[in-house]
């Protein structure tokens, strides 16, 4: 029998007032200015400033931090506190930015798939459905699936989509979802249904809770760079440039968080470890 699925909720409804302070000092972190107007353009220059400055990070979970899928906390974190986080965290917060700027924002539930193909949990991840004002898209917009596609993807077309990150391609798959595959390894089932950021919280509480999530299993922090990607995992810096990776393993406690400050902004009080998780 087929997993019983939550009905679809509804999306918030737009901002019609002033944009709130927190806007600029969002687009001050990731070091872009207002646009003009909410175009294609636009986003697609905020979601490469946002991947630029904003890491995929899981440290909230090896630190025994609370998250709580709320965007005001999630932009707090992100704006005042200088850190990443995990899709929830990522995506639900810039959503929140888009929405400020113009944009018409829908939340969307998917399941990555893992090894040998299988699917994972329900809510496993969050994307964004995007509509601009210049009749484009709508557009897949990500910041918080570690290391993917720099630009939105035409959520319509069903033909190869090229970004710096690959070869991109949307395909039909069963019940009305999209399969978006990478080079013809697929990544994720995407549910076209609206949801809102209160339905992924199982899914988040599963991701740092459950023995069975990569999440508790590892701790990691990276982002994009202007020629690859920086990463840390575990007690291991690794740089990919110009498509060539190297790996630096970090002997002392003062070289990981000098990594971690220097390739971050992080400061840590100590180094993040993986923290057992208690099983039944």
């Amino acid at each position: 029998m087929d997993e019983e699925q939550p009905q679809p909720t509804r999306a918030p409804a737009l901002s019609t007032g002033p944009a709130p302070a927190w806007v600029d000092a969002y687009l001050e972190r990731i070091g872009a200015t207002r646009p003009a107007r909410a175009d294609a353009s636009a986003l697609r220059a905020l979601q490469l400033r946002h991947l630029l400055t904003v890491p995929f990070e899981n440290l909230s979970i090896h630190l025994g931090q609370d998250i709580v899928l709320e965007e005001e906390k999630l932009v707090d974190k992100i704006v005042t506190e200088g850190r990443g986080g995990f899709c929830y965290e990522l995506n639900g917060a810039f959503a929140g930015l888009l929405r400020e700027l113009g944009f018409r924002v829908t939340l969307l539930q998917a399941r990555v798939f893992g090894d040998g193909g299988r699917l994972g949990i329900p809510y496993d991840h969050v994307a964004l459905r995007v509509e601009t004002d210049d009749g484009t898209g709508p557009w897949l917009a990500d910041v918080g699936f570690g290391d993917h596609a720099v630009h939105p993807l035409a959520l319509d077309a069903r033909t190869e989509q090229d970004d710096p990150c690959g070869v991109f391609r949307f395909r039909a798959a069963p019940q009305g979802d999209l399969d978006l595959l990478r080079g013809g390894s697929r990544q994720f089932r995407l549910d076209l249904r609206p949801r809102v950021l209160a339905d992924f919280r199982a899914g988040a509480w599963y991701h740092r809770t459950s023995p069975d999530s990569h999440f508790t299993r590892s701790v990691v922090c990276s982002r994009r760079t202007e020629d690859g990607r920086v990463t840390i995992r575990g007690r291991t810096l690794i740089t990919t440039t110009h498509g060539e990776r190297y790996e630096t393993e970090l002997s002392t406690d003062a070289d990981v968080l000098a990594a971690y400050r220097d390739h971050f902004g992080l400061e840590p009080a100590s180094p993040p470890a993986v923290r057992p998780v208690m099983t039944a």
